[in-house]
């Protein structure tokens, strides 16, 4: 299969390229980090960069086993490095290797060590590695296609002719939006068993064998409440209260463990309340969503009904590659506002609806919007057919799929 170049996070490589940081490339498994690594390492050749030069060790491939030491694996790369010129150093799912960033530290010392390093959970770089290497590294995160890369590599793979339009290709990109996915457009099944099997490594690996997690049962459990949940403000309270009514009796402090297990292993993103005339973050309650809304069809019955929730959670992760911040908003009338997206002065807001033709629905989408008191800009975003996008006193109502299309605007 012919991969899409993934042009923003390429040109973020590019852009850092040789300057004196690590650059750090996170996210969940199978979103295509070592695809990333690949396509740069092309650009680098076609740049007339030696192939000797040039060192890639992927920490899942058995034949590094023996780089698991972090001594071996610093000595290994020096070894290498067998002239002062520039050498390019790509450390694949580098969270393998214990104490990686003894390594990584002193291989940095080395101005001749362009390194490049990815992992698959956040406790690589909220732990050791953030502590030995403060104002050292730039971080790049990750995620699965976007609805246009998705696009693209349906086009490229010449896979188009399956489709009569747009919206029958967003269809199955709510199936499962991971690069590797493309391959099974007409393999339900299979697109299931595949994504079965990331979410069962992630939890495996990256949940159990890393955070010590002993319940899997009550993990799952948790896990199954937050995709049938998209898009509701919850809490851990509300968790453990839910599954103990329903016979799963769980406390409030394993709730709160297995919540930032899964958002450090990038399964899930937090997203908090924000006051927008207070300009702070609440307190009480958050909206979690999910890195890829295909889990949805392994885990829930009747997962593909709830149209307005899968809508959300895809505009969820588009505004986050849009932009650097992202809360939920709260009017000084207490409505909620589904985005606040911001990067720095930059700010938009966005209510989401999977339809708005009932005019009750329109309004109440509507209301808390214009309850906002600031000239930034505002969207209304459903799966409406518009003709054009329609304009209510500032607030533009745009078609969901023609937005997704856009791409990046920075």
């Amino acid at each position: 299969m012919i991969h899409v170049r993934r042009e923003k996070y390429l040109k973020v490589l590019s852009d850092f390229r040789e300057k004196d940081l690590i650059k750090v490339v996170s996210g969940v498994r199978r979103a295509g980090k070592s695809t990333l690594f690949d396509l740069f390492i092309g650009d680098l050749l076609e740049d007339n960069i030696s192939e000797s030069h040039i060192i890639k060790i992927n920490f899942e491939d058995i034949n590094y086993e023996f780089l698991k030491d972090y001594k071996k694996l610093h000595d290994y790369i020096l070894d290498k490095c067998v002239d002062d010129q520039q050498y390019y150093i790509f450390l694949d799912e580098i969270q393998n290797v214990d104490k990686f960033e003894l390594a990584v530290d002193s291989l940095y010392l080395r101005k001749n060590l362009d390194l490049y390093i990815t992992g698959s959970n956040a406790y690589f770089l909220s732990g050791e590695l953030a502590t030995y290497l403060t104002g050292r590294y730039v971080e790049l995160e990750i995620l699965p296609l976007s609805f246009k890369e998705y696009d693209e590599l349906i086009n490229i793979n010449h896979l188009s002719g399956k489709f009569d339009t747009k919206m029958d290709i967003y269809e199955h990109y709510i199936k499962g939006s991971f690069p590797y996915l493309a391959n099974f457009i007409d393999n339900e099944e299979a697109r299931n068993y595949f994504l079965s099997g990331i979410y069962n490594t992630v939890v495996l690996e990256d949940v159990i064998s890393r955070n010590g997690t002993k319940d899997v049962t009550k993990l799952n459990l948790i896990h199954r409440f937050l995709l049938d949940n998209i898009g509701n403000l919850i809490s851990p309270n509300k968790i453990a209260n839910t599954l103990t009514s329903n016979n799963n009796k769980v406390d409030l402090r394993t709730v709160d463990k297995y919540l930032n297990d899964l958002v450090e292993s990038y399964l899930y993103y937090e997203v908090r309340r924000y006051d927008i005339k207070g300009k702070e973050y609440l307190a009480r309650l958050s909206k979690y969503y999910t890195v890829d809304v295909g889990f949805r069809n392994i885990v829930l019955e009747n997962s593909s009904s709830d149209y307005g929730h899968i809508l959300e959670n895809i505009i969820f992760l588009e505004l986050k590659r849009r932009f650097k911040k992202i809360a939920i908003g709260s009017t000084k009338n207490h409505e909620e506002v589904d985005f606040v997206a911001m990067d720095g002065d930059d700010i938009e807001y966005y209510q989401v609806a999977y339809t708005v033709m009932d005019e009750n629905v329109l309004m109440r989408e509507l209301s808390p919007l214009m309850n906002i008191n600031d000239s930034h800009p505002k969207y209304l975003i459903s799966m409406d057919v518009l003709g054009k996008n329609r304009n209510f006193d500032g607030i533009k109502q745009v078609n969901a799929i023609e937005w997704l299309l856009e791409g990046w605007k920075r």
